[in-house]
């Protein structure tokens, strides 16, 4: 896989990831749609040492996650504002990229084996869930790393109105 290129919408601020990613989360949380301004991120998660910032510098934005307690870092353009990926005070050698910043966002594939859908418990009611992906009403492991088992679709689900069936991790935090 080549590099993959990337940079905010007014261009001052750019970067290239040197692998491809270790996996992607599609997450619905009510923090990631804040940030994405959307009903939802698709973040393909890799190792921080892979990805390069290239031209300009970010600004941080430091947050504390409702669910976790620990930090995440916000790395955005200090000009425009976009906000191009993210790392983690919990997992401390990876970074999550803003697919949606890459020049190419179709070079990052969803599929089965490396993609999951996370926080569908608060996704808009017409969002649309991915057949064969594993699946978690909210994070795919407790905050002591044990991981909740997932619900895998057949077919493509609408997520539809609240009160829906129980998936494995209704009752945790997002992000």
């Amino acid at each position: 896989m080549p590099n993959l290129l990337g940079g905010c919408l007014c261009g001052a601020l750019r970067y290239e990831v040197r692998s491809p990613p270790l996996r992607v989360t599609l997450c619905h949380c009510r923090f990631c749609q804040r940030t994405t301004g959307s009903s939802h991120l698709v973040e393909p998660l890799f190792d921080r040492a892979d990805l390069h910032v290239t031209a300009g510098v970010p600004t941080v934005y430091r947050h504390r996650s409702e669910g976790s307690g620990r930090h995440l870092d916000l790395h955005f353009c200090p000009v425009c504002g976009t906000t191009l990926f993210m790392t983690f005070e919990r997992f401390p050698g990876l970074c999550g990229v803003y697919a949606g910043t890459l020049d190419d966002p179709a070079a990052i594939e969803v599929r089965p084996d490396n993609a999951k859908q996370v926080f569908v418990a608060s996704a808009r009611p017409e969002a649309v869930l991915l057949p064969g992906l594993a699946t978690f009403a909210g994070p795919a492991m407790d905050a002591a790393g044990v991981p909740h088992a997932p619900r895998v679709h057949d077919a493509p689900q609408i997520v539809g109105r609240r009160g829906r069936e129980h998936l494995p991790g209704d009752d945790a935090q997002p992000h």
